[in-house]
């Protein structure tokens, strides 16, 4: 899931995935991050039962995905669009106006 809110700092999003797509981590990792992992580490709420991650961005258009445990990409259903990525896969698409 995805949530975008304005604030007076930009656009504020917050990315939300299921507690039990993930054992160990969960990254949101773009091109608002130069795709690194360590950037945008997703936090667990156990008694809510998800992965959470809230940052804030400037109007554009990014790409983005998630990297599960350190080793598994997966996409957001939720996203605003695909784009093909160089590593024979899709890239999720985040627009913000």
């Amino acid at each position: 899931m995805i949530e975008k809110k304005q604030t007076r700092r930009g656009i504020s999003v917050t990315f939300k995935l299921p507690a039990e797509v993930a054992r160990e981590s969960v990254a949101v990792v773009g091109d608002f991050n130069n795709w690194d992992p360590a950037a945008h580490r997703m936090r667990l709420y156990r008694n809510k039962g998800y992965w959470s991650k809230t940052i804030v961005l400037k109007p554009g258009t990014y790409q983005f995905r998630y990297l599960v445990d350190g080793e598994r990409w997966i996409n957001d259903d939720q996203a605003d669009g695909y784009t093909p990525s160089p590593f024979f896969s899709e890239n999720c698409l985040l627009h913000i106006r």
